[in-house]
């Protein structure tokens, strides 16, 4: 959104709101300095194993829902752990993809799911480019070396998202589950947003753009996940803001004519 405005009143914009994005930024990673090899998550942050830091959803309550409070009493009422359901569920509510089997250890599932276990890498791609945006924000401002930091912390966490969420057989990204140690199963829409972002080298974004067209592309444009779950962000709708970051993913990779086929179909 700053950048937005950046583009209409002048880049300058990210060193007015430069404390805004910092407080974003630090919101994100509280706890941090909290990780090591028998506490590797705290809060929203993960240690991975290569030493990297990555980020997941979390929410502070593990206390049912007041805008949903007698679904989750309900849900919860024959689980054993329910204090983890709870905040699970929480967690996937900060995500905005409430509910979607994304966060299910078992698609048809609700009570299975794990939101909290999971490294998602469309949040994992917003955070980067917040540190980059950070980083030019400082760089305007003359202060180089805070501008390096940053710049430098999120060329780090690109490496991450390349070597724990791309797939290199499937040709896709996925997101990763720290506790297990693998990447989830579920393909989603959220693995656009290394497109989006320009994180993905071309012949990833060309695999990428290959498996959407086969596998999401309907008449009203591309759905969600490809699975019919009854949950709302799974086949068939598809949302707005999802359609975006594909359409404008795609162009930046040179895949015009599907972008905008996507956008045709959806409009």
């Amino acid at each position: 959104m700053v950048k937005l405005l950046g583009e209409v009143k002048g880049e300058n914009v990210l060193v007015d709101y430069l404390p805004q994005l910092e407080k974003e930024y630090n919101f994100w990673m509280k706890g941090s300095e909290e990780l090591n090899e028998k506490s590797i998550s705290v809060n929203r942050v993960v240690l991975m194993p290569g030493g990297s830091i990555l980020n997941h959803y979390w929410d502070e309550n593990d206390t049912p829902r007041p805008e949903s409070f007698k679904e989750d009493v309900e849900l919860a009422k024959d689980v054993t752990d329910k204090k983890a359901l709870l905040r699970n569920i929480r967690a996937a509510c900060a995500s905005g993809w409430d509910f979607s089997s994304r966060w299910f250890k078992n698609e048809e599932d609700f009570t299975s799911i794990h939101t909290t276990e999971i490294i998602p890498v469309d949040l994992n791609c917003l955070l980067f480019d917040l540190k980059k945006t950070i980083a030019k924000a400082y760089q305007l401002s003359n202060d180089n070396a805070s501008a390096e930091k940053f710049a430098a912390a999120a060329n780090n966490r690109k490496q991450a998202i390349q070597k724990y969420c791309w797939n290199e057989n499937e040709k896709f990204y996925f997101d990763y589950d720290y506790v297990e140690g693998k990447q989830k199963k579920s393909v989603t829409l959220a693995a656009l947003f290394p497109l989006f972002f320009e994180i993905a080298t071309r012949e990833q974004a060309e695999g990428v753009a290959n498996f959407f067209e086969k596998h999401f592309l309907h008449p009203g444009g591309l759905q969600t996940t490809t699975v019919t779950t009854g949950q709302q962000w799974d086949s068939p709708n598809g949302w707005a803001p999802l359609q975006w970051i594909a359409i404008k993913g795609l162009i930046n990779y040179g895949f015009s004519e599907l972008a905008n086929d996507i956008a045709q179909r959806w409009m």
